[in-house]
């Protein structure tokens, strides 16, 4: 099935986007969430996961699997296959009869993700947005009005962040792309928790916000060069 059927249904879990064909060719999009059903060992990820999101767990702090079995109520057996699997996306790092690193990202790490993500998203920004709908520049500015709201901390300032960046690049209407946007973007994440661990609640908004209404208003006016311009002026600033 081609990632523009609207018939595609994402697996058990997952997010996903399904894909309608609007006018000109452009691409209607829809976000949802499926509520079906996960396995002990996806929960477990998910769990350890946000806890690394939201800085429970540190940058090199040591997890074992006794503590993760006592703090989430699950059995060994998904607590392992979660760590392992976490090893293998190189959340963390396995330290044979100690337990599990988390990994720490540099500065370098987040330079690299950025450059690949300036290459994707600008591609992609001149490929398959030119003839955006209203409705889809609408949702764009209501992603965008909650990227600026004051009241956010700096965890929903990523979130809605990874949103806007994720629906734009989702009008292009390749799946594919979107999903790698998305892994790339879950790690910068990672390195948003690493860099203000201790600034979630006190932090001045990063540029990176800023430019987001300029991007909205060039693709109103089909001036894609210029959009892209300001996607580029979005990615000088990751707020570190």
């Amino acid at each position: 099935m081609t990632p523009g059927s609207q018939d595609e249904r994402p697996a058990a879990g997952a997010r996903h986007l399904s894909y309608g064909k609007g006018p000109q060719g452009s691409c209607g999009v829809l976000f949802y969430f499926m509520a079906a059903k996960e396995s002990l060992k996806d929960k477990a990820y998910h769990a350890i996961l946000q806890g690394i999101f939201s800085s429970e767990y540190k940058p090199n702090q040591i997890l074992n699997e006794k503590e993760l079995i006592e703090r989430y109520g699950y059995s060994k057996s998904p607590i392992r296959e979660a760590l392992i699997a976490l090893c293998h996306d190189g959340v963390l790092r396995s330290i044979p009869r100690y337990g599990y690193e988390v990994v720490r990202l540099t500065k370098e790490d987040v330079e690299s993700i950025m450059d690949y993500r300036l290459i994707l998203e600008t591609g992609f920004l001149k490929k398959g947005c030119q003839n955006l709908t209203e409705d889809q520049l609408q949702m764009l500015e209501e992603i965008d009005s909650l990227c600026n709201k004051p009241e956010s901390d700096l965890l929903e300032h990523w979130k809605y962040n990874m949103d806007f960046h994720l629906s734009l690049l989702a009008c292009a209407g390749n799946n594919f792309a979107y999903q790698e946007l998305e892994r790339a973007m879950n790690v910068l994440w990672r390195a948003y928790a690493q860099f203000y661990w201790n600034k979630w609640n006190n932090f001045v908004m990063p540029s990176d916000m800023r430019t987001h209404r300029k991007i909205i208003d060039a693709l109103r006016r089909r001036d894609i060069d210029q959009a892209v311009a300001f996607l580029q002026e979005d990615f000088k600033d990751f707020g570190m």
